[in-house]
């Protein structure tokens, strides 16, 4: 299978490392309109580089696409993979722009439109829900998630790329990143409360923080908080009721769980092996952007419906567009 890496940045190489991880014997394309991105990635993958798409279907036999570029770049270019006849992987989106085209044209065509959401391939994810399931009454929970706008991308200022914007900017990444697991674990979103506000002398013309009343479907409840200003990046969550006390920091040895019998919290050890690179946070385990690469080559051969999608992706960024518009 001959498989092309459009955007060849940050993201595009974890793409390319780790599909040679999962089959070193797929050939693999890159493009991006940066030439020192084009050489870079034929110094270190080996791999053959292009500047268009178009430029490569003209010479390459082509299966699939990972769409790795800026989200508000990736409507047009899924369209253009469609329209090519190619099965697409694409990073967040951030917005829903031709969202209802390009549903119907890879319906239409057969085609796997397949999005990513990394964190429901979080090994911790899946244990907080088994949790959760276990207890018959209902939870409350707090999460902060946060880290400082110019920590980001160290190596470019944050206003060069997508987090400047407004349309994509840093807070909303964060609730597209995280609400989807919630609402996975939690249940559908019935009504929140926000108070949202710009506390920081960042140069940005967006909300820098928010505080979130989540109330959910299913009766549990949560409170919310999101931002760009924590000076060090956190991600702590702690979910409480009577049969439960869990708490988490976001990586992927911090998930404990309190024995209320014994008085002690219980260290939950769920990997055989962390996947981290050198550079990143803690936060960033990348055992789960390989398992959702496995997962869309399954849903490739397989058929298998992947478990997300652009549908439930727009009742998410509804939601998004809701709480950063509140009773505006």
């Amino acid at each position: 299978m001959n498989v092309v890496v459009i955007g060849l940045g940050s993201m595009g190489k974890r793409r390319i490392r780790l599909i040679k991880k999962y089959d070193d014997t797929m050939l693999i394309f890159g493009v991006d309109t940066k030439e020192e991105r084009r050489n870079e990635c034929k110094e270190l993958y080996g791999i053959e580089t292009f500047k268009t798409l178009e430029e490569l279907i003209l010479e390459k036999e082509v299966t699939c696409a990972f769409v790795c570029t800026s989200p508000l770049s990736h409507s047009q270019i899924i369209n253009q993979c469609l329209n090519h006849q190619l099965h697409v992987f694409t990073e967040l989106n951030l917005v829903s722009d031709r969202y209802e085209e390009n549903i119907a044209i890879a319906k239409e065509k057969n085609l796997l439109l397949f999005l990513s959401s990394t964190f429901l391939y979080r090994e911790e994810i899946n244990k907080i829900r088994t949790s959760i399931d276990a207890v018959n009454g209902r939870l409350n929970y707090t999460y902060h998630v946060g880290q400082y706008l110019p920590d980001w991308h160290p190596w470019e200022n944050y206003t060069n790329f997508f987090v400047g914007d407004k349309r994509s900017n840093g807070c909303r990444e964060i609730f597209a990143i995280e609400l989807p697991w919630l609402t996975s674990v939690f249940g559908d979103v019935v009504k929140v409360d926000v108070i949202r506000n710009k506390i920081s002398n960042l140069k940005i013309d967006y909300y820098d923080n928010y505080l979130v009343i989540v109330q959910h479907k299913s009766g549990h409840k949560g409170t919310l908080a999101v931002d760009v200003v924590s000076r060090k990046a956190v991600r702590n969550l702690e979910v409480f009721g009577e049969e439960l006390y869990l708490s988490w920091d976001g990586t992927a040895k911090g998930l404990k769980i309190y024995d209320y019998e014994k008085k002690m919290d219980l260290v939950i050890n769920l990997y055989k092996e962390v996947d981290q690179l050198e550079g990143y946070s803690n936060f960033v385990v990348e055992n789960a952007y390989y398992n959702e690469i496995v997962s869309f080559f399954d849903s490739l051969e397989t058929g298998v419906t992947p478990i997300y999608s652009f549908d439930k992706d727009k009742q998410i960024l509804a939601l998004i567009d809701e709480i950063e518009g509140y009773h505006e």
